[in-house]
């Protein structure tokens, strides 16, 4: 396990709430941040604050350099090829919609297939939808196991010549499923296609070499990541990038501008139109340092030794039903206690100072393939420890007693 050390970096982690220690178990949705982060932050707003690729002064310089540096920190963290291959984003939402804009308006047609999977994150699902409207494109969808993991076999089954692109999650935000996606890839690969691979969850938990899994676009958020709100990135083979078109227009992105045409510069700063979120990369470059520090192997043995003790803890809990596979999975346990909904689980966790997220976690196809409306989620991180999955059986047990003849 990580030291306990690490968790005296988030100053967030050391409040009470509702009287009690707070225990944090709501990382899939957006992590904490660690000094380092925050102080980043500080930093450039006091001393660098200044727009980039434009001014010649000191300020304009070093915020352009501490925006570069940041795109150079992602490359080398996710095994980038090039630094162009960076597309700095709001998040993964925007990243794949990018994608499922630009390049798949330029290469889909009536009749071709886009393949997914039903645990998809709506972020991945809904783009996919519009770009199918669109084009006549038809949507299939990858069969899943009755744990919610995927068969290659299924994936074989689906996947034809007639498909153009297959987009799919990394880590599920729900099941914890961690898709063989290196394999995917070379089965899409085999037909032609193109692979989107949605990395908001895996990014954050386990070492990503995109060019070993050979896809073709990654989307990654830094707020889950122990990076700041409102920055992300995409990933593109540049080959497939150079061939885009930009989906948004306007300054920075601009080569030359004529009354009537205007032309873009190169990669990657065609896809990054108007000012873009300087402080947000100078954080995320700050919170991949401070991941790197760490060592992405250690947080991955981390993460999945502690979720394996939760589940070993939460399936001992009578009337505890848990989604998702036993092995194989990232650190997250879903679950729901007897008939109580979910939100009265999580308002009463609250109540005990422990944070979890309860709803359909922007997953309702997959909500209705679990034939549930709605789950409880408890997601760990680098600075959760084995003390704060005992005060969640804990507390468990104790609303489980609170709700009585509810249960079961």
């Amino acid at each position: 396990m990580i030291s306990a050390e690490i968790r005296e970096l988030f100053p967030i982690l050391k409040q009470d709430v509702n009287g009690h220690p707070l225990v944090y178990l709501d990382s899939a949705a957006t992590s904490q941040k660690p000094i380092q982060v925050i102080e980043a932050l500080k930093h450039y707003y006091e001393w660098d604050n200044a727009n980039v690729h434009r001014g010649v002064h000191t300020l304009g310089s070093r915020a352009t350099d501490a925006y570069e540096g940041a795109r150079a920190k992602v490359a080398k963290f996710i095994g980038a090829a090039s630094e162009q291959e960076i597309i700095f984003t709001r998040g993964t939402t925007t990243a794949i919609n990018i994608v499922a804009a630009s390049f798949a308006e330029s290469v889909l047609r009536e009749g071709d297939e886009i393949v997914l999977t039903p645990m998809e994150h709506h972020s991945n699902l809904i783009p996919w939808q519009q770009a199918a409207k669109k084009s006549g494109a038809t949507l299939k969808y990858i069969p899943l196991q009755p744990d919610g993991s995927i068969s290659l076999a299924d994936v074989e089954n689906t996947i034809t010549d007639r498909t153009k692109i297959v987009s799919i999650v990394y880590v599920s935000n729900v099941l914890g499923v961690i898709n063989p996606i290196k394999e995917i890839a070379a089965i899409a690969h085999k037909h032609g296609a193109k692979i989107m691979v949605d990395g908001a969850q895996s990014t954050p938990h386990m070492k990503v070499d995109v060019q070993d899994l050979d896809c073709d676009f990654y989307a990654l958020s830094g707020h889950k990541m122990c990076g700041p709100t409102g920055i992300g990135a995409l990933y593109g083979k540049k080959s497939l990038l150079n061939n885009m078109e930009p989906v948004e227009f306007g300054g920075e992105m601009i080569d030359h501008v004529d009354l009537y045409e205007s032309t873009w510069k190169e990669l990657p700063w065609k896809f990054e139109g108007g000012t873009p979120m300087i402080a947000g990369a100078v954080g995320l470059g700050a919170a991949i340092d401070f991941l790197t520090e760490v060592g992405m192997d250690n947080i991955f043995k981390h993460d999945v030794e502690l979720t394996n003790y939760a589940l070993d803890r939460m399936m001992q809990i009578p009337d505890l039903a848990v989604y998702g596979p036993t092995t194989n999975r990232a650190g997250l346990v879903t679950f729901n206690l007897g008939d109580v909904h979910p939100h009265d689980v999580a308002t009463v966790l609250d109540s005990m100072g422990i944070a979890v997220r309860a709803g359909h976690h922007c997953c309702q196809p997959l909500m209705r393939w679990l034939e549930q409306s709605s789950t409880a989620r408890a997601s760990f991180y680098l600075y959760n420890t084995e003390d704060d999955v005992d005060r969640l059986v804990t507390a468990l047990l104790k609303t489980k007693e609170y709700f009585g003849d509810a249960i079961g």
